[in-house]
C-alpha cells in the first residue's frame, strides 16, 4: 500500500505536468523507480505499461479540446512506433547510459533556446511538417531506450522550431498513445521470450504500476484544459524551465555512472 500510495502521487503529478506542458511523465516516473533500484529495462516497461492508460486519457482530452493538428499526428505516430520498437528491443540487451547522456546534453541546449524564445515571445503559426518523420523515429527510440524522452525530444524540438504550443503539445501527447502501446508490446514479447526478467517481485511491480495508472488517469482530463486556456508564452516558458531543470538533475545523476564506464574511466586515469 505504501508503494501504491507513493506512485499514485507520482503518477498524478507527472501526468499533470506531461499533459499540460507536453513532456516529463517518463522522466519524473523513471527517476523515482530508478531511486528504488529497479533495473532500467524494467523501469521503461513499467512506465510504458502505465502510459498505455494515461496517454490514452490525455490524448482523448486534447482531442476534445481541439488541441490536435491531424497532419502532424499522422506523421509522428507511425514514425514513433518504429523508433520505439527498436529502442525497446535494444534496451533489454544494452547499457543505455551513453544514450541518456546524449539526451541530457541535447535537452539542456534546447531548453536554453526555448527560454530565449519564451522571453522574446513565441510565434503562433501552424506546425511545420519538415523533418517530422525522422524526429518521430528518434523520439520513439530514445523514449523506449531511456525510460522517457518522447515528450522532451519531440515537443521541445517542435516548440523550438516555432510551432504553436497548443497544437504541438496536443499532437505529441496524442501520438504518444500509439507509440507507448507499441513499446509495451515489445517489452511483453521480451518477457515472454526470457530476454527480460522482472526483479523485486510481481506484487511490488503491480503496486507501482497501479499507482502510476490511477494517478495519471485522474490528472489527464485536467491537463488538456490547462493547455487550452494557458497563454502560449507561459506554456513555452514552463517547458523551458522544466527541460533545463530536468537536464541538470539527470546530468548530476548520470555523471558517476559515466565515470564508471570503462572507456571514460580509462581516459581519466591516463591523465
Amino acid at each position: 500500500m505504501a508503494t501504491f500510495g507513493l506512485f499514485l502521487l507520482v503518477g498524478f503529478f507527472a501526468q499533470l505536468v506531461d499533459g499540460a506542458v507536453g513532456m516529463a511523465y517518463g522522466v519524473i516516473s523513471s527517476s523515482v523507480l530508478l531511486a528504488f533500484g529497479v533495473p532500467p529495462a524494467q523501469v521503461s516497461a513499467t512506465i510504458h505499461a502505465a502510459e498505455c492508460f494515461t496517454t490514452g486519457a490525455s490524448g482523448t482530452s486534447h482531442l476534445l479540446h481541439r488541441n490536435v493538428d491531424w497532419r502532424l499526428l499522422l506523421r509522428l505516430a507511425p514514425a514513433g512506433i518504429v523508433g520505439g520498437v527498436i529502442g525497446a528491443y535494444l534496451l533489454t540487451g544494452f547499457d543505455p547510459t551513453f544514450i541518456k547522456a546524449f539526451v541530457v546534453a541535447y535537452l539542456g541546449i534546447l531548453g536554453l533556446f526555448l527560454l530565449f524564445r519564451a522571453v522574446r515571445g513565441p510565434r503562433e503559426e501552424p506546425p511545420h511538417l519538415n523533418h517530422v518523420i525522422p524526429l518521430g523515429v528518434v523520439g520513439g527510440f530514445l523514449d523506449a531506450s531511456g525510460g522517457g524522452g518522447w515528450g522532451p525530444i519531440v515537443t521541445t524540438t517542435l516548440l523550438g522550431r516555432g510551432h504553436a504550443p497548443r497544437y504541438a503539445i496536443g499532437s505529441v501527447n496524442t501520438a504518444e498513445f500509439f507509440v507507448t502501446v507499441a513499446i509495451s508490446a515489445t517489452f511483453v514479447w521480451a518477457m515472454v521470450t526470457g530476454r527480460m526478467v522482472i526483479e523485486g517481485g510481481i506484487g511490488q511491480a503491480l503496486a507501482a504500476l497501479g499507482g502510476l495508472v490511477l494517478g495519471g488517469l485522474v490528472a489527464a482530463p485536467l491537463a488538456g484544459y490547462v493547455t487550452k486556456i494557458a497563454p502560449a508564452r507561459l506554456l513555452l516558458g514552463a517547458a523551458a524551465v522544466l527541460v533545463i531543470g530536468l537536464s541538470i538533475w539527470q546530468g548530476i545523476q548520470l555523471w558517476p555512472k559515466l565515470l564508471d564506464e570503462p572507456m571514460l574511466s580509462g581516459f581519466f586515469s591516463s591523465r
